[in-house]
């Protein structure tokens, strides 16, 4: 990065640490280190076999979290390198936002959610920190990826400030302060703050990839067509536009025409309304842009309304569609019968069935199960599905 980094960009020599001081290296900064653990960590690797929007055995060519967190990190480096921030710490925070999901997608995380209620709940950004934090164990030295504070805040706080603090529940009903009392980071990650801007632009291209891409494998598994889209807010002049261009263009081709402009039209919005809302704020340092009292980097007020309609199509039409909306029941009871069991039994594999004998409650045997479940892939749900019940759930 150049030397003219903007006051209020993070900066890695600057970093506020880890709880675990490795030797320097002369050749990547801290948050280039952050990225390079996160890659080469087991939950990254997981990624491949999880859920996006469609289950698993639906074919190879639809997104998994993995893919989509490939395609939303290249459209955070896109954003932070216009904006002059810290390409490799948006990028690290973009690489993590996923580790803590659960097989299935959100329906595993909806399952989970009501399983711990009594338990302190669960939430997919603070699962993450807890991987990141406790569960990823490869090093010999230290639990944990050992990841900048830096990185960290941006898990947690992407999306914005947790409402409450410490003593509010996240998005998904997780108590934060008992949560955050787990997390080993190297001082307050200040959850009732904004995250950094390089945070900020990991959440805002988050929405754009699935934004986009969403609309791409449902035209692959034939529940919207591109004349679906033409009357569509945000989408729809793009759509019309290629029509016009292209009009005896394989659908495929079409569909594809669309998803790029509507990514490259995003992304410019974004770059022009932040950079307004940068200049305007005039933020002297990052902790001044915690303090700004509102995100600094997100869509124009036209575009965030466009783009709010567009998400309510896609909700209407392809996440609650029966073809969608069947095999995410099923699988909620795959994962509610799992736990359900795991929890009775403590029939849980290798070091995990251990931890769970050696808890000292209810809430960390819980707790224990609820890290094992989460941490599962598809594959590997069905799979202890069929051990434990002698049976193969059917999706189709």
């Amino acid at each position: 990065m150049s030397d003219q980094r903007p006051a209020y960009a993070a900066d890695p020599s600057r970093t506020r640490g880890r709880i675990q001081q490795p030797s320097e290296s002369p050749t990547r900064s801290e948050f280039q280190r952050d990225r390079d653990r996160i890659i080469h960590s087991t939950a990254f690797r997981r990624l491949q076999h999880k859920t996006q929007v469609f289950l698993h055995h639906e074919g190879h060519h639809f997104r998994t979290r993995l893919t989509h967190t490939l395609e939303m990190s290249q459209i955070a480096r896109s954003i932070a390198r216009a904006l002059r921030l810290d390409e490799d710490l948006a990028e690290a925070v973009a690489l993590a936002h996923d580790l803590g999901h659960t097989p299935f997608g959100h329906a595993g995380e909806r399952v989970l959610a009501e399983k711990m209620k009594a338990w302190g709940g669960f939430d997919h950004n603070i699962q993450a920190l807890r991987v990141v934090t406790l569960l990823e164990n490869r090093y010999a030295s230290h639990d944990g990826l050992n990841l900048t504070w830096e990185t960290l805040e941006g898990i947690l706080k992407h999306n914005g400030p947790v409402v409450g603090g410490t003593q509010g529940v996240s998005h998904w009903g997780q108590e934060v302060g008992s949560a955050l009392a787990e997390i080993p980071a190297s001082t307050d990650l200040m959850p009732e703050t904004y995250a950094s801007l390089e945070a900020q632009v990991a959440a805002i291209a988050d929405d754009i990839a699935y934004n986009s891409h969403d609309i791409d494998d449902a035209a692959r598994a034939g529940l919207i067509s591109i004349d679906d889209l033409a009357e569509i807010p945000l989408v729809g002049p793009i759509a019309r536009e290629v029509i016009a261009l292209w009009p005896g263009l394989e659908r495929g081709r079409q569909i594809h025409e669309v998803q790029r402009r509507l990514i490259t039209r995003s992304i410019e919005n974004v770059i022009a309304e932040s950079t307004g809302r940068i200049a305007a704020a005039a933020p002297a340092s990052p902790d001044a842009v915690r303090q700004a009292g509102r995100a600094l980097v997100g869509f124009s007020p036209e575009m965030a309304e466009a783009e709010k309609a567009l998400k309510q199509f896609l909700f209407e039409r392809v996440y609650r569609h029966p073809s969608v909306m069947a095999p995410v029941k099923r699988s909620e009871e795959v994962v509610g019968r799992l736990f359900d069991a795991y929890l009775a039994g403590g029939d849980l594999p290798g070091h995990w069935g251990m931890s769970y004998r050696n808890a000292s409650d209810e809430a960390g045997r819980a707790r224990i199960v609820s890290d094992f479940v989460a941490g599962m892939t598809d594959p590997f749900a069905l799979d202890e599905y069929a051990r434990l019940f002698d049976e193969r759930p059917e999706f189709r």
